[in-house]
């Protein structure tokens, strides 16, 4: 029964979020355009079927996966696992396994993106395949795992985030002038399509939960910024991909074009 309450007034709050949207486009559409929205009981009926999903999809991270998410960084970074196999000293190197944890989820909730596999696919098409589905995916996975992990090693040191965030951006900057001009534009989307429905609930409860039970650590300080690495790791791993991409197919074409001359 108390999920029952609880779903209904997601909903009801869900309903009062996109009302502002749906009253702009209902503006534009009879006020500005002056034309009626075709089919439009078919899509009164998406909508409501859209306002139901993020509903649910709201509560599940209430219920699930920030828990869940919270739950695994206490477990991960408890004392008594840490300390386990060592002489009872604690360092930064203690936590291994916290660093696997961050990559694996930062990888695998990127591969389940959809929101990346939208971008993924119409690059796929724009490109007429010479930007490959599965290419892209993996690049940016890869990113978002690398830039978690760091992110978890800066919040287990308790260094400032400003360093990390404006030495990455400085490499960003010298990155794009060597990456190809066509990689450039889809390697920044990148890093945005990455804070989404998937990864953004697990990466911040995994962050809000070990700057909680890593010691000196202050959760509103230290347990946010997971996202900013998620976000800039992106566009420096699909950029690398471009490039090393562009190196092969140049040292193919080498080497086909000596072929032919001898």
């Amino acid at each position: 029964m108390d999920y029952i309450t609880d779903l209904f007034s997601t909903f009801i709050g869900t309903v009062i979020d996109v009302a502002p949207i749906v009253l702009i486009l209902a503006v534009f559409q009879y006020g500005v355009l002056k034309k009626q929205v075709p089919m439009l009981k078919a899509k009164a009926i998406g909508l409501f079927y859209v306002i139901l999903g993020l509903s649910l999809f709201l509560l599940g991270l209430e219920k699930a996966l920030f828990p869940l998410g919270e739950l695994m960084a206490t477990q991960l970074t408890a004392y008594e696992f840490i300390a386990s196999g060592t002489d009872g000293t604690i360092d930064w190197t203690s936590y291994y396994w916290v660093y696997l944890f961050a990559f694996a989820i930062g990888f695998s909730t990127t591969i389940a993106e959809p929101s990346l596999l939208a971008v993924a696919i119409k690059a796929n098409q724009v490109s007429g395949g010479a930007i490959g589905l599965w290419g892209l995916r993996l690049s940016v996975a890869l990113g978002v795992g690398v830039g978690i992990t760091l992110g978890v090693y800066r919040i287990v040191v308790g260094d400032p985030i400003h360093y990390y965030i404006i030495t990455g951006y400085i490499f960003v900057v010298i990155q794009t002038n060597f990456a190809p001009k066509m990689i450039i534009p889809l390697a920044y989307d990148s890093g945005g399509v990455t804070t989404s429905t998937v990864t953004v609930p697990l990466v911040a409860a995994l962050g809000l939960g070990l700057a909680s039970t890593i010691e000196g650590r202050s959760p509103l300080i230290d347990g946010f910024g997971l996202i900013a690495f998620a976000s800039l790791f992106p566009i420096i791993a699909v950029m690398a991909y471009a490039q090393i991409t562009e190196y092969l197919t140049n040292k193919a074409k080498s080497g086909a074009t000596k072929c032919i001359s001898n």
